[in-house]
């Protein structure tokens, strides 16, 4: 097996062309567009704290398990981005982490995450969520 050492990668056509084949050899993917463009880990039980993160300046706490990270660098509304999420808690029942684009819709900086329990939406500041995000950064 051979190993590739290097420190970056520019795409030949133009620096941010770099394509992908898929495993069968089918299909093309841009590198770019495949990377997670931000990802967050946090306790999000009394005062949010992160555990650890991609492109995540802060998180703020707004209210009972609402919360709002701020990216290190915006994302790109021109074509939207997606973001998910899940993780744990100690109590009964599962738990879910609903990313919304309500009030600000996709904001530039961060959007809000919801954590609740998914058998009866009551929500929970739970201690351990994960949230990634990918699109485009602006």
């Amino acid at each position: 097996m051979s190993t590739i050492l290097v420190d970056n990668l520019t795409g030949k056509t133009s620096a941010g062309s770099i394509t992908v084949t898929s495993e069968g050899g089918a299909a093309t993917q841009s590198l770019q567009q495949g990377l997670a463009k931000a990802w967050l880990h946090f306790d999000g039980s009394g005062t949010p704290s992160i555990d650890d993160s991609l492109n995540i300046a802060s998180i703020t706490d707004v209210s009972t398990a609402l919360y709002i990270p701020t990216f290190s660098n915006n994302m790109s509304v021109s074509g939207g981005y997606t973001a998910s999420g899940g993780g744990s808690w100690s109590g009964a029942g599962s738990f879910g982490a609903f990313i919304t684009f309500e009030g600000n819709g996709y904001a530039t900086t961060g959007v809000k995450i919801v954590s609740y329990v998914t058998s009866n939406y009551t929500l929970i500041e739970a201690i351990d969520i994960t949230v990634d995000y990918h699109g485009d950064l602006a």
